[in-house]
């Protein structure tokens, strides 16, 4: 099991009780303040689980006591028929034919999820299943889904949003086109490692439709008002941390996808790294200030440090 130690907490956590003050002070004191939303992005396998954890478990004791729910972007999936469908529908797009990158969302239960919790309204949080149909996934029954904002409960006071795409934001297609021709020219060089760019392997058209979708997902980021971006220096980690994940899913549930299937699955949303991620970088809120992004190594440690 890949032991992934704790060295982000100390840096995130009081920047978000900073920045979840100054939200509270804005707005007359927690108690009439409404939800504060957290977004968390990092690549499966950086240790987004444990930095989530760690906050809620903050938030949730003395001397904070606040109500959080915890959202993966994950158990916003289509559910596997409807992934079908798409895949269906798109046959000759390699970028849809599973769950992970935008447009492989149920936008419209995202909508439903965020209003509700903005207004402190009734709602139940999906879950999802990655183990069924033998590692494709599938939303779980809605007997399971965690009620939130119910009679009897304490009105959700803070939202973290976790996800390997979450902060996201589409580019014009202008700029999509500009990345893949780049992409191929890089590929075409003598001596150059085209494993770090992929765009090239696939067509304009199946990168465009991605992008096309990821505009819809604004009515989610647009909700943040703080955002932490655990980044790796080298991107091309997630193949072997992913790997690592599917090993121990495997060895827990007996259920997954095998190490062929895994580096497959990466490469079905790795382009989505290489066409949003720069943006993420310079930052995606309109308060300065709010974002958080930590740089770590191959080890998951951290490497740097920036506040935009």
């Amino acid at each position: 099991m890949a032991i992934i130690v704790d060295d982000k907490s100390a840096t995130c956590v009081p920047f978000i009780l900073e920045r979840l003050k100054e939200h509270q002070d804005a707005h007359g004191g927690p108690i009439s303040a409404p939800p504060f939303f957290i977004g968390l992005n990092g690549v499966q396998g950086v240790g987004k689980t444990t930095l989530v954890t760690m906050l809620e478990k903050t938030l949730k004791e003395p001397p904070y006591s606040l109500p959080v729910s915890v959202l993966s972007i994950d158990d916003l999936y289509l559910t596997h028929a409807d992934q079908v469908s798409l895949a269906k529908s798109n046959p000759l797009n390699p970028l849809v034919q599973h769950r992970g990158e935008p447009g492989t969302h149920d936008l419209a239960l995202a909508v439903t999820l965020f209003a509700a919790l903005k207004c402190e309204q009734p709602v139940l949080v999906p879950r999802y299943d990655k183990s069924q149909f033998n590692g494709q996934g599938d939303r779980m029954d809605k007997a399971t889904w965690t009620p939130v904002n119910q009679v009897g409960q304490a009105k959700t006071k803070v939202v973290i949003f976790e996800g390997w795409c979450v902060g996201f934001k589409a580019l014009t297609d202008d700029e999509v086109i500009m990345k893949w021709n780049e992409s191929k020219r890089v590929h075409d060089l003598p001596d150059q490692n085209s494993s770090r760019t992929a765009l090239w392997r696939f067509r304009l058209e199946d990168l465009l439709f991605v992008n096309s979708k990821l505009r819809g997902y604004d009515v989610i980021t647009d909700s943040f008002h703080a955002m932490i971006h655990l980044d790796a220096a080298d991107t091309l980690y997630v193949y072997k941390w992913r790997l690592q994940q599917e090993s121990e899913l495997r060895e827990q549930t007996g259920r997954g996808m095998t190490d062929e299937q895994v580096n497959k699955f990466v490469d079905g949303y790795y382009p989505a790294y290489e066409l949003f991620a720069d943006t993420l970088r310079k930052g995606i809120l309109k308060t300065k200030g709010c974002q958080l992004r930590l740089v770590v190594k191959e080890d998951r440690m951290v490497q740097d440090i920036f506040v935009i």
